[in-house]
């Protein structure tokens, strides 16, 4: 496990209360291993939402001058959708800093989304409280910004329901959807996917969650006209 310090030089933070951060990778088993209450990051998860929903609202307002208010809120719900949170965590190597529990390996916090998702929220409420909304505003951005440039309005259709809907209208049948393979380490995996109707595959689809991937596939099925 990496320290606080590691974490606070690799973000260039000088921080004025590394208690805060200490707590925000502290799962709850952590505490009952120690026989310490209340350390934990569940108040500062708390915050952190708050304080993630505005500024994503905020960068998506500036970023995409084009877009709707309900298209905004699409965006902001996809995200801080929960896998999504996971996904950043793991590619910021958050999972090195968490401290846990015995009952927790490594491997279960890598793989645990809702723990990821929680410390990801809980980081952010502990820079807000140490260091204010302005630099709160400027970690979030260094964070997000590639996902908010290049995010377009095609992430959040739902191609599986418009796909089902099609094949439900024609053949009164549904499609099925498989992961066919992945690849990638555990905190990068890439996954596969085939749809596939009566066992005529239909359109295939990759990304970095396997609803992502089936998406992707329905996406593929839809651009061949295959229905």
């Amino acid at each position: 496990m990496k320290s606080i310090d590691e974490f606070l030089n690799k973000y260039g933070i000088e921080t004025n209360n590394k208690n805060l951060y200490e707590m925000a990778f502290t799962h709850s088993s952590f505490n009952s291993d120690a026989k310490t209450h209340h350390h934990d990051y569940e108040r500062l998860e708390f915050i952190g939402d708050s304080v993630l929903g505005f500024v994503i609202a905020t960068l998506l307002f500036k970023e995409h001058s084009n877009m709707l208010e309900g298209a905004l809120t699409k965006a902001r719900s996809y995200l801080v959708q929960s896998e999504y949170l996971a996904n950043l965590a793991r590619k910021e190597g958050y999972p090195e800093f968490i401290r846990a529990g015995k009952s927790l390996s490594s491997n279960d916090i890598v793989n645990n989304q809702s723990i990821l998702e929680d410390v990801f929220e809980a980081v952010i409420g502990a820079v807000y409280l140490d260091k204010g909304i302005f630099f709160a505003q400027k970690f979030i951005k260094n964070i997000y910004k590639d996902e908010i440039k290049k995010f377009t309005l095609d992430e959040i259709k739902d191609y599986k329901s418009i796909l089902q809907e099609a094949m439900q209208a024609e053949y009164r049948e549904s499609v099925n959807y498989k992961i066919v393979f992945e690849k990638g380490p555990p905190h990068n995996r890439t996954f596969f996917a085939e749809v596939s109707f009566n066992g005529i595959v239909l359109g295939r689809g990759e990304g970095k969650s396997k609803k992502i991937a089936e998406q992707e596939a329905a996406k593929d099925a839809l651009s061949k006209k295959a229905i």
